[in-house]
């Protein structure tokens, strides 16, 4: 479970935990300890919840632009939802404030009945508030997981990709370091054949250099041979 998952899961539950504070603070006839204590738990749970939504716009800073602008509209929900229980919680802890005999005169004219039919509605509004929440915090939550999961499997995608690449990259190093490895054997295998060319070449020439002065040795035998005969017959 991610970090922000686990802010979403506490901020639920800690405005459900107000939402009862205060309608337990609104429809019961609480002594002066009883709402004392109900004004302390809410009064450190209000703050508490608004530093939840801090963390969880700071955590939301980190996703991609696409769940960004979406987890951006559900902080603005929570945000004004937060605002509603304030203010709900200032009245109710002014109308706690109201002298006992105000409520006196309320039954005496018949109007109190009304009064707490109303409370009583808004109770039942409330509660039906708080499961609409639960749940859209329920589907906020599954597609958070869902997209968790996606983005799992991108990173694993994209993580065998990478080591594609990284071996696709070691082959063509290789390939590259053997192909340098054979132009230098075939320049080697050039050098060589040149040499062989010259000395081919060499041999030659020394070859056509023997011959032309055998030829010549061999003239010149035969003129010494026949040139005396020659001149002492004449």
């Amino acid at each position: 479970m991610s970090l922000l998952e686990q802010y979403e899961q506490q901020y639920a539950t800690l405005i459900a935990e107000i939402t009862a504070h205060i309608g337990r603070l609104q429809h019961q006839q609480q002594s002066g300890n009883e709402r004392h204590e109900l004004c302390r738990k809410i009064d450190g749970s209000l703050p508490e919840a608004q530093e939840l939504l801090e963390q969880m716009g700071l955590e939301v800073r980190e996703l991609n632009p696409g769940q960004r602008t979406n987890f951006n509209s559900k902080l603005q929900v929570a945000q004004a939802e937060l605002k509603r229980l304030q203010a709900e919680y200032t009245q109710t802890k002014e109308k706690k404030q109201r002298p006992t005999n105000a409520f006196t005169t309320l039954d005496l004219t018949g109007s109190g009945g009304d009064f707490y039919d109303e409370d009583v509605s808004i109770s039942n509004d409330q509660r039906q508030r708080l499961l609409d929440n639960s749940e859209r915090i329920e589907r906020t939550g599954n597609r958070l997981t869902e997209s968790y999961r996606v983005a799992l499997e991108t990173e694993s995608l994209g993580a065998q990709v990478l080591n594609d690449l990284h071996h696709q990259r070691e082959t063509l190093q290789g390939a590259r370091a053997r192909l340098r490895e054979t132009n230098a054997d075939l320049s080697r295998a050039g050098r060589t054949l040149n040499n062989m060319m010259l000395r081919a070449l060499r041999e030659k020439v020394v070859l056509y250099g023997v011959g032309v002065c055998f030829v010549l040795a061999v003239g010149v035998s035969l003129y010494l041979t026949f040139a005396p005969s020659s001149s002492t017959t004449s």
